[in-house]
């Protein structure tokens, strides 16, 4: 039987394996409630230079209006990861959220749902 193998666990589009707790410091909940939809947006007042690269990484995402899901999907970190580490931004000052102004309702998304299903 082969024992485990001595080098280092790589995908070649990945890189190396990087569990994500690993990133938050084990945190598994974000400082400030954020859904997907949440939408932050970088306040300019932080320097990217000073931060972790993953962080550097999310004010550049974020110069403009960006969701949630935006955010973890360049990542291609899980939501709950994204959420955290976005929040270390919103405590720090460098980042502002606000809900979307246009959410819809549980009725429409289930009227849309049934016409889908109709076709």
């Amino acid at each position: 039987m082969p024992g485990p193998s001595d080098t280092p666990w790589l995908d070649n589009e990945a890189g190396p394996l990087l569990r994500p707790y690993s990133l938050t410091n084990g945190r598994t909940e974000p400082s400030e409630p954020l859904s997907l939809q949440s939408l932050v947006r970088s306040t300019g007042r932080f320097s990217p230079d000073r931060i972790e690269p993953v962080h550097a990484k999310m004010l550049n995402l974020c110069r403009h209006a960006t969701s949630v899901a935006e955010v973890a999907a360049h990542l291609r970190q899980p939501a709950v990861v994204t959420k955290v580490l976005l929040s270390d931004l919103i405590d720090w000052g460098a980042l502002t959220t606000h809900a979307p102004a246009d959410v819809p309702k549980r009725d429409q998304l289930e009227a849309l749902l049934n016409g889908l299903q109709q076709l």
